[in-house]
């Protein structure tokens, strides 16, 4: 007998229809942007009224929560999964990059561009949270002996954005660097920029993630 999580058969079919209804809508991002994004477009395509779909999502913000927090969800547990497997920093940032490149729309959906008019609720912001928590975990374990700068200084008093996390200032410091470069290649990788200077991203990828990490293994 099917394990039914205890669901209905009213609430599975419930179920099914917004998973649909999300699979419709990162089609629709993949081919005309974040911006276009329409649930009426994707209710004439699932031959629905528009009213009938908006009894599953109630507007267009709440569908883009669920994709947003998707993706977050997506990602917080593919570098959670490979810290538990045991990879280091460089194994952490392949993992980024690996889940960047399979799928560059949903990258872009929690990394590009605001979308006009949308503020995203707090459970989605305590997702990526969980991200920064593996980043700064795993730089923890790096021991480092280097000079303070203005900005640890800077850090020391501008922490709220960690958690609450007990890591020293020198390792928030090296796990931000780690998220603003690794995120900075990739941006510019996904979105063409490096095409046509013909080299390969994914060896400049290495030598940006190879320059953060050597000072913590000097």
């Amino acid at each position: 007998m099917a394990d039914t999580g205890g669901k209905t058969p009213r609430e599975r079919y419930r179920d099914q229809v917004r998973a649909e209804i999300k699979q419709h809508a990162w089609e629709q991002l993949a081919t005309t942007g974040v911006s276009a994004l329409s649930l009426n477009a994707i209710a004439k395509h699932m031959g629905m009224s528009g009213p009938a779909l908006y009894r599953y999502f109630a507007s267009r913000d709440e569908l883009l929560t669920e994709l947003i927090r998707d993706a977050y969800r997506s990602l917080a547990d593919t570098v959670q999964a490979a810290a538990e497997s045991g990879s280091d920093i460089t194994g952490l940032a392949l993992a980024f990059r690996d889940w960047a490149l399979e799928d560059p729309h949903r990258y872009f959906l929690v990394y590009g561009t605001p979308v006009p008019g949308y503020h995203a609720p707090d459970d989605t912001t305590k997702i990526s949270n969980e991200i920064m928590t593996v980043l700064i975990n795993a730089h923890a374990a790096q021991a480092v002996d280097k000079q303070a700068t203005p900005f640890d200084a800077h850090l020391d008093h501008h922490r709220d954005w960690a958690g609450g996390h007990p890591a020293s200032t020198a390792t928030l410091h090296r796990a931000l660097s780690f998220w603003t470069r690794v995120h900075g290649v990739l941006s510019l990788e996904l979105a063409g920029h490096f095409a046509g200077m013909g080299f390969d991203p994914a060896l400049l990828f290495a030598d940006e993630v190879a320059d953060l990490v050597t000072p913590a293994q000097g």
